[in-house]
């Protein structure tokens, strides 16, 4: 058979079970590796370590992801547009680290557009809230006149950022967070933001398709330095939340 089903089942008794290697993922659907476990912190930690990474709808059972190729960012080739450009240097926004992640992990979790589902289920929104809690994972955000404009979301271990989804309610909102958070990365030495699969607009972003192999072993070469747990806060300039505060506070200071 040119694509034999080859699927690993994942004892939900033993979330230190070892994954099946990558190689051995589907290639239709491109990277299904392996089917139920569970989301706990022991088995995501051990997931990401390998460079795979849970995908499912909610009510059905857990698939875990290693496709081939792989999309990728690296924190220095982040692609400014002239329009991007044009937003940053106005400066009417403010950026935060860890500001309210789960606000933006609820944000992220709403309806796919033309569906009334969505991939981010309670059982994965408790499982990233407790990566958080653990300091493994994070936030960026965007705001505008005090309120949250955009975000992403992702997990860190070593120097590598794994994104795992973004949202925005005004125009280049996340593309802003993004942004700084690249700089950032880049100033903490970070050589990789993950993007799981590639899309046209990430793309646009500065994401490449590389070959599994290759993520592998640099996703391998990023794992060998402790990296950046616990709460994140920029320490490079980012626009400050505290000048652009709801015009209505001001009015009633």
């Amino acid at each position: 058979m040119d694509n034999p089903v080859r699927l690993h089942w994942l004892d939900p008794r033993d979330p230190s079970q070892p994954f099946p290697p990558p190689h051995r993922a589907m290639r239709d659907p491109n990277g299904l590796l392996a089917i139920g476990g569970d989301l706990s912190l022991t088995r995501m930690l051990r997931a990401y370590s390998c460079g795979i990474f849970p995908w499912y709808n909610p009510n059905e059972p857990i698939l875990w992801w290693c496709p081939d190729p792989r999309a990728v960012l690296e924190p220095a080739e982040f692609h400014v547009s002239h329009s991007l450009a044009k937003r940053i240097r106005k400066g009417d926004y403010a950026v935060t680290l860890d500001g309210a992640f789960e606000a933006v992990l609820e944000a992220c979790s709403g309806s796919r557009r033309g569906s009334n589902c969505t991939w981010l289920g309670p059982d994965m929104k408790r499982a990233y809230m407790e990566l958080h809690q653990h300091g493994f994972a994070h936030s960026a955000e965007v705001w505008r006149n005090g309120a949250l404009a955009g975000g992403l979301y992702g997990v860190a271990l070593g120097r590598a950022f794994f994104g795992e989804s973004m949202f925005s309610n005004s125009d280049d909102a996340s593309k802003l967070a993004l942004y700084h958070l690249s700089l950032q990365l880049q100033a903490w030495s970070f050589t990789l933001i993950d993007c799981q699969v590639s899309s046209a607009h990430l793309h646009t972003l500065g994401a490449v398709e590389i070959p599994r192999e290759r993520f592998l072993l640099r996703l391998r070469q990023a794992l060998q330095d402790a990296g950046r747990t616990g709460t994140w806060r920029f320490d490079l300039p980012v626009p400050d939340h505290r000048r652009h505060r709801p015009l209505l506070l001001a009015a009633d200071s």
